[in-house]
């Protein structure tokens, strides 16, 4: 079984130039997702939050990590829209309390975050109140977090990279090719 950062290298150099940029801060994705990848080998349930702007990209996750043809185990995946459809009316931290709230009555403590935008977006505020949230956040430093610029004229085709690089990572993960144990 191959480390996975090791693992990472390759399937970076593997897509050649278009992932070029991936390979200098490899570290910066390594470990949050290696720790993301853990928790769904653990059965955990991914509830997906974005950004208003990434709501194109919630959807082509959702649609693609559990595509009809899966060469996998489907994975327990969710947005919190699909959880509660009135989330974007969500403030302040008594609402936020009761929404969290609703999802340990669900899923036990069995479940995270997977947050992907803006880290000042108010949808980011219930996943930051977790240790254990998966971050792809755009221009704030977080800790465990992958950070990407929401400036950079290419983040579009990136965040497609990077959501192919962790599709072909958990696959990986799931068929005991890589070890994402800490």
């Amino acid at each position: 079984m191959q480390d996975f950062a090791h693992w990472s290298l390759d399937a970076i150099r593997e897509e050649g130039a278009s992932l070029s940029w991936l390979e200098e801060i490899r570290f910066e994705w390594v470990i949050p997702t290696a720790a993301c990848l853990q928790e769904i080998l653990e059965g955990k349930t991914i509830v997906l939050i974005t950004d208003e702007k990434r709501r194109w990209f919630e959807r082509y996750i959702l649609e693609k990590l559990n595509s009809p043809q899966p060469d996998r185990p489907l994975i327990p995946i969710l947005s919190i829209e699909s959880v509660y459809a009135h989330f974007d009316y969500v403030s302040g931290g008594e609402m936020i309390d009761m929404v969290e709230d609703m999802l340990r009555l669900s899923f036990g403590e069995r479940f995270i975050f997977w947050y992907i935008g803006r880290g000042e977006d108010k949808r980011a505020d219930i996943a930051k109140r977790r240790d254990d949230t998966y971050f792809w956040i755009f221009d704030e430093d977080y800790q465990n977090s992958f950070k990407l610029n929401s400036h950079d004229s290419h983040l579009d085709i990136k965040l497609l990279q990077l959501f192919k690089l962790f599709d072909a990572s958990l696959a990986a993960a799931m068929y005991g090719e890589v070890d994402v144990t800490p």
